[in-house]
Formats: C-alpha cells, sequence, structure tokens
C-alpha cells in the first residue's frame, strides 16, 4: 500500500511538473529566492490579480530592495508608492514587518513558522509561501487555486486544518519551490473557478471530482476566495479616492467627501475618514489630512 502510494504520488508530481514546464507563467518574483522580495510579492498578490502586482512589484524591489530600505522610509511615501494596488493596510503592515525585520532579526526574515507568523501582516499563507519560495522548506502553499485543487483532487470539501495537512503531505521532499509553483499554476490555467479543462489536465486521472457529477466541493472549501461584495459604490472606493488625492498633499477635512465623491453624505465621510486615523493611513493635523 505504502509503495503503492508512493507510486501514485510519483506519476502525479511527473505529469504535473511536465506540463508545467511548457506552461509556466513568467512572474518577476519567481525569478528570486531573497526572502524579502518573495515577502513583498506575496503580500502584494492577497486578494490582488497577478498583473496588477507586476509594476508595484518592480518598483518596490527596485525602490526598496531590503527591510532595512523601506524601514527607513516614511510611511507616507510607502502608501503612496501602493496607490491603485488596492488594499493599502497591507503597504502599512509591511512597513511595520520592515521595522521588526530590522530591529529583531538583524535585516533577515527568520526562517521558522512561528517567527514569521509574528511579523505584521503575515498569515498562515503567507508564512509557507516565504517558506516554500525562499528557503525551499517542504511546506504546502495553499492559495485560492491551490484549495481548489485539493478539494476537486479529494472529491469533498475541507476544512483548513485538512487542507494544510493534505498540502503538506503532497509536496515532494526537496521540490517544494516547483511543485507549489506548478499547483498554483494548474489552478489558473487548467483548474479554474469557472469552466476547468478537466480533459486538458495533467492530472486528471487523480481527480475524484472529474470522475464524478457531484456539485463542486471546491465551494467554500478550506483556501478558495469568497465571491467579494462590488467594487462600485462600496466603503473600500470611497478610501481608495481619499488615499489617492492625499498622495498629492494634504488637503482639508472639509474636502474629504467631495475627493470620495460622497456627495453630502457627510456622516459616511466622517467614518470612513476616522477608520482611516485609526489604521494609520491618514493622520489629521487640525483639519488638515495626510497620508501616513
Amino acid at each position: 500500500m505504502i509503495r503503492a502510494e508512493r507510486d501514485e504520488r510519483g506519476e502525479r508530481y511527473t505529469g504535473l511538473v511536465q506540463w508545467w514546464a511548457t506552461e509556466r507563467r513568467d512572474l518577476p518574483w519567481r525569478f528570486t529566492r531573497d526572502p524579502w522580495l518573495v515577502l513583498v510579492s506575496e503580500v502584494m498578490l492577497q486578494q490582488t490579480q497577478v498583473d496588477r502586482v507586476r509594476p508595484y512589484f518592480e518598483l518596490f524591489a527596485e525602490r526598496w530592495p531590503t527591510p532595512g530600505h523601506l524601514a527607513q522610509a516614511e510611511l507616507s511615501d510607502v502608501l503612496a508608492a501602493w496607490q491603485g494596488l488596492g488594499y493599502p493596510r497591507r503597504a502599512r503592515n509591511l512597513w511595520h514587518a520592515a521595522k521588526v525585520i530590522s530591529s529583531d532579526h538583524g535585516g533577515e526574515l527568520p526562517v521558522d513558522l512561528d517567527s514569521l507568523l509574528r511579523l505584521p501582516g503575515v498569515g498562515p499563507y503567507t508564512a509557507r509561501a516565504v517558506q516554500a519560495f525562499a528557503f525551499g522548506i517542504d511546506a504546502g502553499v495553499v492559495d485560492t487555486n491551490v484549495g481548489r485543487i485539493l478539494a476537486r483532487w479529494t472529491g469533498r470539501r475541507l476544512g483548513g486544518a485538512e487542507a494544510q495537512q493534505l498540502a503538506d503531505n503532497l509536496v515532494p521532499a526537496g521540490e517544494s519551490w516547483v511543485w507549489n509553483q506548478a499547483m498554483m499554476d494548474l489552478g489558473a490555467r487548467i483548474c479554474t473557478k469557472r469552466e476547468p479543462r478537466c480533459r486538458g489536465c495533467p492530472v486528471e486521472q487523480w481527480c475524484a471530482w472529474a470522475r464524478s457529477d457531484a456539485p463542486d466541493p471546491a465551494d467554500r472549501s478550506a483556501g478558495v476566495s469568497a465571491r467579494q461584495a462590488p467594487f462600485e459604490g462600496s466603503d473600500r472606493q470611497a478610501r481608495g479616492r481619499l488615499l489617492a488625492a492625499l498622495s498629492g498633499g494634504a488637503i482639508e477635512r472639509s474636502q474629504a467627501g467631495e475627493a470620495m465623491r460622497l456627495g453630502r453624505d457627510e456622516a459616511r465621510a466622517y467614518r470612513l475618514i476616522d477608520g482611516l486615523i485609526a489604521e494609520g493611513l491618514v493622520t489629521a493635523d487640525g483639519d488638515q489630512l495626510r497620508l501616513g
């Protein structure tokens, strides 16, 4: 039984990696094993599409190539450079993480999982991604694409701990970088959320869902992102507009509603301003608002 499982894993690995050798996506962060740049890319990729991240990653890699460089920067400059990427608290967390790495870890990212998880803005996925992609540790990386694949392979919805254990067990010894990257590309190109190309999948024979008529087990399974609320007209959109306006310099609090295009809804404008101030993304000096 153990030998059969080992053979199956070997065949699955070979089929996946042979497919990936010709179908892999060329992404700029895949050309580095620098732990800091891996962390930067993974933070940027949280809830953000790959194509949007490319130019921002390249800018950050050039402008702040080490934690020490970012730790010495003004938060307002970091937030201004982040404009357009969305979820600006990620920029603030990355800035805080750079300070912790510089002060507590000698300017080098820690290797162990617990220390990575203690960095601001670093959760279980990001910590394991740094381990696998920077340090070559045999850790399974469960993002939306991988979570979808695991649920379909098993033919059932997975809980968080079960999905992570399964992902860890599937990583071939010493091959965490290749395996996890290939899994992500399989989910992005073949095992997609809508209209998966099962007949063109290099590992179809090991997929329980592909051989059944059951509903998609990936829905609401661990690691699979839920549908987001519409962006148009949302608080996220209004907050982003204010931060974009502030990247050009300070504005009066009374002008914030106009910058956010909220019309006469002053209550909503002040609520959003107070939230941004509480998060450290905006500072108030009397009636003047500024980034960071």
